[in-house]
């Protein structure tokens, strides 16, 4: 397989398997990556010589502990993309994944073909967080499993493969101002026909598709960071503090005050994970849905 680049992805790999088997699959991806195997899960950022371009958390059957462990790693290091490798897999678990922000969800054992896609995704990533300093216009990075013929056939598929390009660009640059005329035209389409499909697919307007976006990373940073209120505002791409106070109580039904104060996930910034991860329902549901498998 040719090397993803000059500078190789570097993976930090943590073992969450019950037979200890992370060594094996790390072997797939040495020559193409730089592969470092946490001796400990109780990782600190402070022991890095270099920041890994990504977590990969191997699980052979995952359980309770695990999984909150994968949460307390995500919310402790927000700016790493992570990935979760299984051999025990269930729809359940795979939604609980994507919803909990996971960059992949990896089912073990890998085909050529997977892995060959991973690293290409893992690739265009890397050239992304590389030159996101410097480059003004950010590449969209595609990493998603290929659909059956039976779904690609379908009228549906169709309408959300004519708006791909503008939901992913949305996706990269939603905390800026988007013009809905030139994405349309990127789709080859007119904006009456662009806004009528994109309502149609999504179940929702251009406009408040765009808000939901910014309301969704404002919850996100007001449940895992310290930042002031009015910074996270700017931060989704308010330029207005008041005209964001007022679209969250809108979206949200409370203050931006009001909900960081309500119980919930408790802020943390990058270090080292500390404390044991508490069990959450939604989890149970999970572990329940793959022992019942």
């Amino acid at each position: 397989m040719t090397p993803i680049s000059a500078s190789k992805p570097l993976l930090l790999w943590l073992d969450l398997t019950h037979d200890r088997s992370t060594e094996e699959l790390i072997a797939q991806f040495r020559a193409s990556c730089d592969c470092q195997l946490a001796h400990d899960l109780l990782i600190a950022q402070e022991d890095w010589d270099q920041q890994p371009d990504m977590i990969c958390m191997h699980f052979d059957r995952p359980d309770l502990l695990g999984l909150n462990w994968l949460l307390e790693v995500k919310r402790s290091f927000p700016s790493i993309p992570l990935t979760m490798f299984t051999v025990q897999h269930s729809e359940e678990l795979a939604v609980w994944a994507m919803r909990s922000r996971v960059w992949e969800y990896m089912v073990l054992p890998l085909s050529v073909a997977e892995q060959s896609r991973y690293l290409k995704s893992l690739e265009q990533l890397c050239q992304l967080r590389r030159s996101a300093k410097n480059q003004s216009q950010k590449p969209l990075i595609e990493h998603f499993p290929a659909l059956p013929d039976s779904i690609r056939r379908t009228a549906g598929h169709q309408k959300h493969q004519a708006l791909e390009k503008a939901l992913l660009h949305i996706d990269q640059h939603f905390r800026e101002s988007i013009d809905q005329k030139v994405l349309a035209q990127r789709c080859g389409m007119t904006p009456f026909r662009f806004s009528r499909l994109f309502k149609e697919v999504n179940g929702t307007g251009f406009v408040e598709y765009i808000l939901n976006k910014r309301m969704e990373c404002a919850k996100d940073l007001l449940d895992n960071s310290q930042m002031p209120i009015t910074s996270i505002g700017y931060e989704v791409g308010f330029k207005d503090p008041s005209y964001f106070a007022r679209a969250f109580k809108q979206c949200v039904g409370c203050t931006a005050s009001e909900y960081r104060q309500k119980p919930g996930p408790n802020p943390s910034s990058a270090t080292a994970v500390t404390a044991e991860p508490a069990v959450d329902d939604a989890l149970v549901g999970v572990v329940e849905s793959l022992a019942a498998g």
